[in-house]
This record gives C-alpha cells, sequence and structure tokens, in this order.
C-alpha cells in the first residue's frame, strides 16, 4: 500500500496557514476545525508544519499565553515529507523514528495532501481486516475432503 492509497480514501482536505500569522489565530483554526496540523505556506511552497505540539510548546515558553507570537516562531521549519508513492511500510519507520504525526506528501514542490499517525494506523487495521476476512472465506469454502489431506 503506498500514501496515494490512504490519500484517496482520506480525501484531500488542506488547511493551511503562513508563517507571518498570529500563533492565536492558527490555534483557534485548529480547535475549530478539530485538526491536529496545520501546513505553512509561504508564496505557494512548504515552509513548515505546526501541530498542538508546537502550539502547546511555545505558549509554555511564553509564560501560559500566546500573546503575539507568529506561527513562524512556533512552527516545525523542516518537516519530514513524503511521496505519494511512499511505501505504508516506510512511513510507518519514518513516522516512529522521527515521532512524526503528521506528514506533509509532496509531487516534487506540490502540496498533494497531509497524512497523520492516524491515517496509517487505520490504513493498517483495514487491510488487516481484508487480509482476515479473506483467509476466513478461504478457509470456509475449503472442499471437506481436502481439509484432512491439507492438515495432516
Amino acid at each position: 500500500m503506498k500514501v496515494s492509497d490512504i490519500l484517496r480514501v482520506k480525501g484531500n482536505t488542506l488547511f493551511t496557514i503562513t508563517p507571518d500569522d498570529p500563533l492565536a489565530e492558527a490555534a483557534k483554526t485548529m480547535a475549530e476545525k478539530d485538526i491536529g496540523s496545520l501546513v505553512v505556506m509561504e508564496h505557494g511552497d512548504l515552509v513548515g508544519m505546526l501541530t498542538f505540539r508546537e502550539v502547546i510548546v511555545a505558549v509554555v515558553n511564553n509564560g501560559g499565553q500566546v500573546g503575539t507570537t507568529l506561527v513562524r516562531k512556533a512552527m516545525d521549519d523542516a518537516p519530514v515529507t513524503c511521496t505519494l508513492e511512499t511505501d505504508l511500510d516506510e512511513i510507518r519507520r519514518i513516522m516512529l523514528e522521527r515521532h512524526a504525526r503528521y506528514m506533509p506528501v509532496m509531487d516534487k514542490r506540490m502540496l498533494m495532501g497531509v497524512i497523520s499517525f492516524y491515517d496509517v494506523a487505520k490504513a493498517v487495521v483495514d487491510a488487516q481486516n481484508f487480509e482476515n476476512k479473506m483467509l476466513k472465506a478461504y478457509i470456509r469454502d475449503w472442499p471437506e475432503d481436502e481439509s484432512n489431506e491439507k492438515a495432516g
């Protein structure tokens, strides 16, 4: 399974913000949309990711206030990315290694979507459930006379 398969099921709704937007506005957008990340874009290019983790760190570092902090100061300016062709096993490895909960999907310089750790976990569970159904159907439909022969 590839990242393109996950995006096909998930859809490609994207929420973006610029680095010069107030962090308070970003936090408000994340809360209103019930999302855990925003892609930070500048002049059509991906320049960072802002997740709830960066927002919390910025608030703590600012004495419990968002204040006038800009997204630029809080964002991850070197987010790990993947492509539409990246394999699901590779995505799992990268996300676990880098503790990345969200990953922008790029096609050259064009942002195609964002996948989350949840999206990856759901894809794995769905694939396992499908395989399980196929195995159960195969065993259920196994001819009676062959089952004894193959089992022994």
